[in-house]
């Protein structure tokens, strides 16, 4: 479908279970078949730095058993690990791998350079544009909380680890 003006079709949906990095189903991501949610959760682990599994449910808006399953997928992959907390040995905490700062930190180069080829086929006037909407839209998003050791810049370039929810 061509919208009036003859510009692109307008993108698809993902469908449940998509992968990142990509369409659902697309390799490239060093054989870790990671779902956009375990992807999600990876890049909360990487902004953070290192974080308790009740925490992570939190920031991810899950229930804990449902963090559990992700996580366990996570390690099981070599994205994530889990360790003692220093400051409590009686807790856990959970970080990503080198691994998974790497998935992360190479999918978020390959979106941006995928973003930066989509706004140089804009005209000026129309980039203007975008960029003032895109603008208030992020004004009335999710708050920064805050700039974990791990932190990486969003799309626009600011340090923004997201809380959800």
């Amino acid at each position: 479908m061509v919208p009036p003006g003859g510009g692109p079709p307008p993108p698809r949906r993902a469908p449940s279970g998509a992968r990142a990095g990509g369409p659902a189903g697309a390799g490239g991501r060093g054989g870790h078949g990671v779902t956009l949610a375990q992807f999600r959760m990876l890049e909360v682990l990487v902004a953070r730095g290192h974080v308790k599994l009740v925490a992570l449910a939190g920031l991810m808006a899950v229930n804990p058993s449902t963090a559990m399953r992700m996580i366990d997928r996570l390690i099981a992959a070599g994205l994530a690990d889990r360790r003692p907390n220093r400051e409590n040995r009686r807790e856990t905490v959970l970080t990503a791998t080198e691994s998974g700062l790497r998935l992360v930190g190479e999918v978020t180069a390959r979106r941006r350079a995928e973003t930066a080829a989509a706004l140089a086929r804009l005209r000026p006037a129309e980039r203007t544009v975008l960029i003032g909407a895109l603008g208030a839209f992020a004004a009335t998003g999710p708050q920064p909380a805050g700039d974990g050791p791990h932190a990486i810049p969003d799309l626009l370039g600011c340090v923004q680890p997201y809380a959800l929810g």
